[in-house]
């Protein structure tokens, strides 16, 4: 089972709308299946900066999940949305695209993150 929980969330309005339903289904599963999961990040998807409604729905989801919030942003890219129609990753696709920078960023954070959140279960436990 897992321990982690990862909401990817497009900066958009109607993403916004789904938070509190998330909230809900990551509890469910908790009180159910896995008690020790937690949530280990929010990722805000296909930003742009140059869209006030993006800027401020990170805005928002910073507010409600503080901390939790990657400070990556996967910004909208047009090889992201070309490379699953090739059958390929971005790094095969475009390694050099703003895409696969993005994914590469966050996955350095998301290592941080989780060294960090295991050096913390020790200490606990």
């Amino acid at each position: 089972s897992s321990d982690y929980v990862m909401i990817p969330l497009q900066t958009e309005f109607l993403a916004l709308q789904g938070l509190a339903k998330i909230k809900q289904v990551i509890q469910k599963v908790k009180f159910r299946l896995n008690k020790g999961l937690e949530i280990g990040g929010v990722i805000a998807t296909m930003y742009d900066s140059r869209k006030v409604l993006n800027r401020d729905v990170v805005e928002t989801i910073k507010k409600y999940f503080g901390e939790l919030v990657f400070e990556t942003m996967i910004r909208d890219n047009v090889s992201l949305a070309e490379a699953p129609s090739q059958r390929k990753d971005i790094f095969a696709y475009s390694r050099n695209s703003s895409g696969a920078e993005d994914y590469l960023s966050l996955c350095k954070e998301i290592l941080v993150r989780m060294e960090k959140f295991e050096g913390m279960a020790v200490r606990k436990g």
